[in-house]
């Protein structure tokens, strides 16, 4: 079937009402999945990169290496597992438990699938500041805590900036493996609206420049945000 491109705006302008709805609902999943995913990905990845010190206490150090060893494990199953399946998995397994309904079991899977990569990406950012900026930090007086949160973190999310906000361009993409737990987003509309015109071609031509359309205005948008942060530190370590 050859794509007719009158057909594909009589059915852009026809169905607007139906794509803007399916577009809503893919922004709020993708912003959603992502800000809870890095706040997943702050504090689980400041744990995995946290040393085990030889002044630990065995408590502190048994504690430290069996929550490092869990968040391991919880990286290995959600990067190594289709967000697909683990929609159907967790939507179906824990609906008996938690009673909940698609959407609300598509933002909770979005949301921990995103902090497993948020977590590496993290990690990644902490480890390329420079470990003398902490030692810094602690000579002028801050305590390993507020050396962490005030200095060390903002550093690593600068640096990590530009894979966080590809992480938001994936899950602008990706929310589309929601729709079979009968998440409402664009791909779940316009298979809709393709099942009841037949026009598939033009249809899915349509929503993939929809598709299009968000991820060019978030890689504008995070392009300028990225730009900005690095003119208002011109570059300069905190406590050096």
């Amino acid at each position: 079937m050859n794509l007719d491109l009158v057909k594909a705006w009589e059915i852009l302008v026809t169905n607007f009402p139906i794509f803007l709805n399916g577009i809503i609902n893919t922004v709020i999943y993708a912003l959603v999945g992502t800000v809870v995913g890095l706040l997943i990905g702050l504090v689980f990845g400041v744990i995995k990169a946290e040393a085990i010190s030889p002044f630990d206490s065995r408590l502190t150090r048994i504690i430290k290496k069996s929550s490092q060893f869990l968040i391991g494990l919880y990286i290995w199953f959600f990067r190594g597992t289709p967000m697909m399946v683990q929609a159907l998995f967790l939507y179906y397994g824990l609906s008996p438990i938690v009673g909940w309904d698609g959407p609300t079991a598509g933002l909770f899977v979005i949301s921990i699938n995103t902090g497993a990569y948020m977590v590496e990406i993290i990690r990644s950012g902490l480890s390329s500041i420079d470990k003398g900026q902490n030692e810094a930090c602690m000579s002028l007086g801050l305590s390993h805590f507020q050396s962490l949160v005030y200095v060390i973190l903002p550093q690593a999310i600068k640096n990590s900036f530009p894979s966080l906000g590809n992480q938001l361009i994936v899950n602008i993409k990706d929310s589309s493996m929601l729709s079979v737990v009968w998440v409402v987003d664009l791909f779940f509309q316009t298979g809709a609206i393709a099942n009841t015109n037949y026009r598939y071609v033009e249809t899915y031509f349509v929503s993939a420049i929809f598709y299009l359309a968000l991820t060019t205005i978030a890689t504008f948008f995070l392009n300028l945000a990225e730009k900005k942060m690095n003119i208002k530190d011109g570059g300069k370590d905190f406590c050096a």
